[in-house]
């Protein structure tokens, strides 16, 4: 080919390496995983070099299977599952599992067929789409074409590929280690702000027109005035006069437990769930169950439903959900949602994450696995309960209320008890302004951050690209060209291959095993 570099040539994986995969040793005999062959599944794959394994087998477990020992240099590559494409050199002799196709190199080094399958990643998992499971097959693999480079820039190219991917490892490490300091960062913020600490300085220069006790204590006494009136008015409608001790019928809202929690400042107060909760119908709630809502009401438009990842994510709308009727929405009303109310996912790894949803969003419905919390105005900002929900203060008190096996699930029972610190609403206020700039300056670092990595991956690409192409480092005129030696190995293949015919010969001639 005329757009060959020079003294290169197009080949096939089979060409340079000889391929073949492992097996599995019957599971109903313990003695076969009890051996000291170390023996490699596709899920270990991926490091560059496997110099241990999680599981060993014995030689008679080799000698009952199609598992077979390959030599140290030997180069994986996952053909089935999630994992396709994935590929490691063994540091050791070792088996592995039918889901690896192995390459025993000789026209190149392991070094070079690693990075090559590396480079080819994305082209195997497309490969293996379209079935139930995916995966390609060991022809995929040996037809797979690269270009062969001289056996001299080989290794040129694989010392450059170690020094550049080195120092773009190094880079990568650090932006990593600065997103998880920023992480803790950004939690250390949540503490400091649903603690008091933030607005500390604050606090001492703006004393409360009403305390955070006063203002629960008002809220409480202003919602059990609201219940007896409502009370009164169905007894005058039904023309009944109310009977002795009724007011002691009143469904006094959960009391917080606080067992474990830190001390609050000044003028703070704890409160249940329940208690900073709207007094309408519907100011608590989790999504429909069952045959309420089902796949088959999702729509590409009309009233849309917010998803855990919803939550997650902080996105809406548009592209990010599914819709229901307006007709489903109205028999779904238990479920709505409008813009400010508090939302959790109730099921997760782990649950607890909460969000507010937008003011620029129309009216929704939560799914089965979100909860909906509706503040009771004027006593908690709703962006100081997510702050409370998304800190150690509510993980710590969600986690122990989380059951399930399959799915951890929180019910909203036990969610309506959790403790939330309630300040003043001028220092909730002070609060959210200075930890939303604080936070602002945060996720303009972790986007940045986002954006080196995504560059680095691209880096990445690019710089395996231009090793496999010819353009990573220069021709020597002076390397012997790559159809010299791929004519010489196909000689040593040849025999290999009459020396092994004439050893199969011999102990069948002489009753022996081969």
């Amino acid at each position: 080919m005329s757009d060959l570099p020079n003294g290169w040539l197009a080949v096939k994986l089979e060409d340079v390496a000889i391929w073949s995969s492992g097996g599995t040793p019957s599971r109903s005999k313990p003695d076969y995983y009890a051996g000291n062959i170390p023996w490699f599944k596709t899920g270990e794959l991926g490091p560059r070099t496997l110099m241990a394994s999680e599981e060993h087998i014995s030689e008679e477990a080799v000698n009952s299977s199609s598992a077979k020992v390959f030599p140290k240099g030997a180069v994986a590559l996952a053909m089935y599952g999630a994992t396709i494409g994935k590929t490691s050199i063994f540091g050791i002799d070792a088996a592995t599992n039918q889901a690896c196709a192995v390459g025993i190199p000789d026209a190149i080094s392991s070094e070079f067929l690693y990075y090559f399958l590396v480079s080819q990643e994305k082209g195997f998992t497309d490969a293996g789409k379209g079935g139930a499971q995916p995966n390609i097959s060991q022809g995929i693999v040996k037809a797979w074409p690269l270009l062969l480079p001289p056996r001299a820039e080989q290794t040129r190219i694989v010392a450059k590929l170690e020094e550049l991917l080195s120092d773009l490892d190094a880079g990568v490490a650090e932006l990593k280690a600065a997103q998880k300091k920023l992480k803790q960062y950004r939690q250390s913020l949540l503490k400091a702000a649903i603690e008091g600490a933030l607005t500390a300085e604050w606090r001492q220069h703006n004393p409360p027109a009403e305390t955070g006790a006063a203002l629960l204590a008002r809220i409480l006494q202003e919602r059990r005035a609201r219940w007896e009136s409502k009370q009164l008015a169905k007894f005058a409608e039904q023309g009944k006069t109310p009977p002795k001790d009724w007011q002691k019928k009143y469904p006094e809202p959960v009391q917080p437990d606080t067992t474990g929690l830190p001390e609050l400042p000044q003028g703070w107060v704890w409160a249940s769930i329940e208690q900073i909760a709207s007094n309408g119908k519907y100011s608590l709630a989790i999504g429909p169950f069952g045959s309420n809502l089902t796949v088959p009401d999702y729509r590409d438009s009309g009233v849309p439903l917010i998803f855990v990842r919803n939550i997650r994510s902080g996105r809406y709308g548009d592209g990010y959900t599914k819709y229901v009727t307006e007709e489903k929405a109205k028999e779904l009303c238990a479920h709505s949602v409008q813009a400010g109310d508090v939302l959790i996912t109730k099921m997760g790894e782990p649950p607890g994450d909460a969000d507010v949803y937008p003011e620029n969003q129309p009216v929704a419905i939560i799914t089965a696995d979100c909860i909906k919390v509706r503040c009771w105005v004027g006593l908690i900002r709703p962006e100081f309960l997510k702050a409370v929900i998304n800190s150690y203060i509510g993980k710590k008190q969600i986690e122990p209320i989380t059951q399930g096996v399959a799915q951890k699930k929180v019910s909203l029972g036990r969610f309506t008890g959790l403790a939330v610190p309630v300040a003043p609403i001028e220092e909730q206020d002070k609060m959210i302004s200075l930890f939303s700039a604080a936070n602002t300056d945060v996720a303009v670092q972790e986007a940045a951050i986002n954006l080196a990595i995504k560059q680095s991956t691209a880096q990445r690409k690019n710089i395996l690209k231009a090793a496999f192409s010819g353009r990573l480092v220069p021709q020597d005129p002076n390397d012997e060209p790559a159809s010299g030696l791929l004519e010489r190995i196909r000689a040593e293949r040849e025999q290999d291959q009459r020396s092994q015919s004439r050893r199969t010969r011999r102990s069948a001639a002489s009753g022996a095993c081969p």
